[in-house]
């Protein structure tokens, strides 16, 4: 079985960069920080996809096999996703529907 592909910062569509200085900043707080600023995008903003560089989780839990991507961006690209935030250099990244 291939491994994943890893993500890398030319894969991101337009990505809304946002940098949280705090050492104690884990997933839980990530995801705050990030759908308070998909919501100033726009009001209706969906979480379709993640990715925790740190544990290395990622949802949906897609199969791997992206050639281009790693597959849960190109799930979230092709159900129209066009928000995407880029936490601290893509330590945490999520992306919208809006």
């Amino acid at each position: 079985m291939e491994a994943c592909m890893p993500l890398r910062r030319e894969m991101l569509i337009d990505p809304v960069d946002v940098q949280v200085d705090d050492e104690s900043l884990d997933f839980e707080k990530a995801k705050e920080v990030a759908d308070r600023k998909a919501s100033e995008i726009s009001e209706d903003a969906m979480l379709i996809a993640w990715f925790d560089r740190t544990s290395g989780k990622f949802s949906p839990p897609v199969e791997c096999g992206g050639k281009a991507k790693p597959a849960w961006l190109v799930y979230a690209e092709t159900r129209g996703a066009n928000i995407v935030i880029d936490v601290n250099r893509e330590m945490y990244v999520f992306v919208y529907l809006g």
